[in-house]
């Protein structure tokens, strides 16, 4: 009888690991795909098995799979996105293909793209920002004038908050349209950018799984321009009232979006106005299944992989504690030359893990975006201020430094 296997496609720095582990308990032998396998240390590291194969192009992924198919029972395929949402579409076309469990593509679609996103919400009635779509200049500048300053200028397609700025000012509007048309920023399509109001409230994160609410994430940021995610906190600290409106809201979103299967994030701004959608992404956030298995003692990484298989899963909650998350980030661009206090920080009582992402002699070049992280803190206890407690201390002990760039 063949041997089990998981295709994962691309990789990710803090999900994929496990996604490999699960899959290895669950009986399956995993399997990445990737255009690039070595940019993922823990392949590297750890040996996993890892096929070169260009990701991009469907037909190739569908020949590399069937190659598999002779050797190995592929059990299921799913995977990650890194900068690029489409990647997805990709995985959903791969399982209809092959008969496997999975999302509607044409769902997958529509949620990657963030117009059409935002156009199917609008239609079911889904509270959100103002927007308008722009593809060049003029537009841009007419959108920002429009809605009113400050707005959030963004690529319609992308994830990880590449290419996303807020604007206070017509400056800012012009320096920011600069960097998206002018040949800085990548775009793998014709440029097509979202401006947005800039919606006052804290942030949340809704995450769900099928059509079920699992919880709802409070998340902190770094200050703007930018939005680099600095802290997340798992179960949010909710009054019981907004706690349903976000499970609502939720709810409706997945229903006009089509994401009755596979996991999700939807991100919200708590505002005057009532919870509005930033965005709905249909898939596991990174960080987020460390911090639920830690709060709530469910494993959602193994019961997505069980719903990709065609296997029961259950999120039932074994345990009601708060799980906290803090990225390390640097605030210049210049040379990594060391980091320390990990050891201790990690030996304070109640903290899960401590991790730096990048080895000292490493160049930092800040982008505005998830990877100028370069580590992060968890801590866990049976309180939400008990772990803010005792993630601060551990914060305060870690250190780097970082040396400028010669401008010679």
């Amino acid at each position: 009888m063949a041997r089990k296997a998981l295709i994962l496609v691309e990789g990710h720095r803090s999900n994929g690991p496990l996604y490999i582990q699960a899959a290895t308990r669950l009986g399956l032998h995993p399997i990445t795909l990737s255009r690039d396998p070595t940019q993922y240390d823990y392949l590297v590291s750890e040996r996993h098995e890892a096929i070169r194969v260009d990701t991009e192009s469907f037909d190739a992924m569908i020949e590399q799979c069937s190659q598999l198919r002779a050797t190995y029972h592929i059990s299921g395929i799913t995977g990650f996105t890194g900068l690029d949402e489409s990647l997805y579409v990709t995985i959903a076309k791969l399982c209809q293909y092959f008969g496997l469990p999975g999302p509607d593509p044409a769902s997958i679609e529509q949620c990657c793209d963030k117009f059409i996103q935002r156009e199917s919400l609008a239609e079911s009635g889904v509270e959100m920002p103002a927007y308008r779509l722009a593809v060049n200049a003029i537009e841009i500048e007419e959108a920002a004038a429009e809605i009113g300053l400050p707005v959030i200028i963004k690529p319609a397609i992308g994830s990880g908050s590449s290419g996303v700025r807020m604007c206070s000012n017509v400056e800012e509007v012009k320096e920011h349209t600069t960097y998206l048309l002018g040949g800085t920023h990548r775009w793998r399509s014709s440029p097509r950018i979202l401006v947005e109001e800039f919606a006052q409230g804290n942030s949340y994160t809704a995450l769900t799984m099928g059509n079920e609410i699992i919880g709802v994430t409070g998340n902190v940021f770094g200050p703007p321009p930018h939005f680099v995610y600095r802290e997340f906190t798992y179960p949010a600290m909710l009054s019981d009232y907004d706690q349903k409106r976000i499970g609502d809201i939720s709810c409706k979103s997945l229903q006009a979006l089509a994401l009755g299967w596979g996991p999700a994030n939807i991100e919200f701004r708590l505002t005057k106005r009532g919870p509005l959608v930033i965005e709905v992404n249909p898939r596991l956030a990174g960080g987020d299944p460390q911090l639920v298995h830690l709060a709530h003692g469910v494993d959602l990484v193994s019961e997505h992989i069980k719903l990709a298989i065609g296997d029961e899963w259950n999120l039932r909650r074994t345990r009601l504690h708060t799980a906290a998350m803090r990225f390390l980030v640097p605030d210049r661009d210049g040379t990594l030359e060391w980091t320390g206090g990990d050891g201790p920080a990690a030996a304070v009582p109640g903290v899960v893990e401590v991790k730096f992402y990048q080895q000292p002699n490493t160049p930092i070049t800040l982008k505005g975006d998830y990877r100028d992280c370069i580590g992060h803190v968890i801590a866990a206890s049976s309180s939400g201020s008990r772990t803010a407690a005792i993630l601060q201390r551990a914060v305060d002990l870690v250190s780097w430094s970082i040396t400028p760039f010669s401008n010679r």
